[in-house]
């Protein structure tokens, strides 16, 4: 009899203190695994390999759960029940797919990953590395954010075009140094040999969001080498400019003529942010169906910081401050399209009002 009176985590708990688990336990695992179709056809699952799968996904488990809840606790996740059902339903089996696509290729996998305020980007790039270590892959994480322009040739940027007030929107990074570093890093390895004697040194730019009273600036660079899977995060790494046209009737806070022609100049700007999408191998989209969440979540993490005593920003400047981001590239006009189009996506996560990952599916099936 299969023990569908106990849950995912209930079962994985078990698994951690255990040197093995009943037959019929695997069998529930499995038939969970292929109940939710759309994940299970995105993650590759199929009635023939899924026993082979679970099986590899749950030796994994236990070589990465004290690494992965140690780090989850320090950036504020308590939930046991929540991370363990992260873990083996998302976290796992997206790590193992990154690593099968990497050995299918003769050289570093560029795994873009799009994602709005609040949506996880950094903390999926920060669990996958975990993850990805365990297998055997040597991983980076690179943030859009790291390839702002210096604080210097920002203020100038500024002074030429009064309305980049915050940095972030399209033409505030330095696109050709993302394209090398991405350059650099794909012909980093020896193509197909095991081993490299004299591993090629890169340097990874790195930005400091604290520095010049919280504009930021660039600060000492990372050197790596031998990197086989680059994470690349930003909220809207592999965006393409839509129809200008669109814009002349664009949903709210694009409401007056000046906002419609922000809007435009950004997105003309985008065009010049296309050969370093075109760097990415692959693309996961985080993507909260209701965009406000975004606004929320932001004044959540806010009121949080200045509970604890530290600064923060107060209600209204956190709405005008997100408002400000939905001007440049709204994300009804650039995120939701582009989550359909199965020729520049290849995953997309939905994120629920919880922070929690929702429906996982590939475009293309989910048109079908």
């Amino acid at each position: 009899m299969l023990p569908e009176s106990r849950s995912l985590s209930q079962i994985l708990q078990e698994w951690l203190s255990a040197d093995s688990l009943p037959n019929s336990t695997k069998q529930q695992l499995e038939i969970w695994a292929l109940a939710d179709e759309l994940r299970a056809k995105a993650f590759g699952i199929i009635p023939e390999n899924v026993e082979k799968v679970i099986q590899a996904r749950l030796r994994l488990f236990q070589s990465v759960y004290s690494e992965v809840i140690q780090f989850c606790y320090k950036t504020g996740f308590h939930s046991d029940s929540l991370i363990l059902e992260n873990l083996w339903n998302l976290w796992l089996p997206l790590a193992m797919q990154l690593a099968e696509y990497r050995q299918q290729q003769i050289y570093p996998l560029i795994q873009g990953i799009l994602g709005g305020q609040g949506t996880g980007k950094t903390t999926l790039a920060e669990i996958l590395k975990i993850i990805l270590n365990h297998l055997g892959y040597s991983t980076l994480s690179l943030s859009l954010d790291d390839l702002y322009k210096t604080y210097a040739d920002r203020q100038l940027l500024k002074q030429k075009d009064p309305r980049l007030i915050w940095r972030g929107p399209p033409g505030t990074h330095d696109v050709q140094l993302g394209i090398a570093v991405l350059d650099e890093l794909r012909q980093s390895k020896d193509f197909g040999l095991e081993e490299i004697e004299n591993p090629k040194s890169i340097q990874v730019p790195r930005f400091d969001k604290s520095a010049w009273g919280g504009e930021g600036d660039r600060t000492r660079w990372e050197v790596v080498e031998n990197i086989d899977i680059v994470l690349f995060e930003g909220w809207f790494v592999g965006v393409r400019p839509i129809d200008p046209a669109v814009f002349d009737t664009a949903p709210a806070p694009i409401l007056t003529e000046a906002d419609r022609t922000f809007a435009r100049d950004m997105n003309a700007k985008l065009q010049d942010y296309v050969p370093l999408w075109k760097r990415l191998d692959r693309l996961i989209v985080l993507y909260p169906p209701d965009y406000r969440l975004s606004q929320q979540w932001r004044r959540q993490a806010e009121q949080k910081a200045i509970a604890s005593g530290k600064s923060g920003m107060t209600d209204e400047k956190v709405n005008l401050f997100v408002e400000y981001f939905w001007r440049s590239l709204h994300p009804d006009l650039f995120v939701k399209p582009f989550v359909r189009n199965q020729n520049w996506v290849d995953l997309v996560i939905e994120i629920d009002g919880d922070h929690s990952p929702g429906a996982v599916y590939r475009p293309s099936d989910r048109l079908t």
